[in-house]
């Protein structure tokens, strides 16, 4: 036995820790930790916009608003909706359907939009 060896930690009940640092550890080896294109992100976002809007503001309640999510974040969840971890009728449709290089656009495109509330 190693000291940090995944099967082990997995005995113990850490599953879920080991497999998002295995989701960084593989965003931070693949071009999705790569520094997304902005104007590139907002074409992918078009595929997103029934649920989450053009601008990252949800237009259905089920939706989480993405605007000014942070980038790291967005990847990671979007990697996790894509290997079926994550679990959601809509995603399980749309994130498959990503490359890393969409999903690093569309993370960079929301991740860029400011926070405006208003009075």
């Amino acid at each position: 036995m190693v000291i940090g060896d995944p099967i082990v930690f997995i005995r113990r009940g850490g599953m879920a820790l080991t497999v998002l640092s295995l989701t960084v550890l593989a965003l931070a080896s693949s071009a999705a930790w790569a520094e997304g294109d902005i104007k590139a992100g907002r074409v992918v976002a078009e595929k997103c916009q029934v649920c989450h809007g053009i601008d990252g503001q949800s237009v259905i309640a089920e939706a989480p608003n993405l605007t000014a999510q942070k980038e790291m974040y967005l990847l990671i969840q979007l990697s996790a909706f894509r290997s079926g971890e994550r679990k959601n009728e809509m995603m399980a449709i749309v994130a498959p359907s990503l490359s890393d290089k969409e999903m690093a656009d569309v993370a960079a495109y929301y991740a860029s939009i400011p926070v405006t509330l208003g009075k």
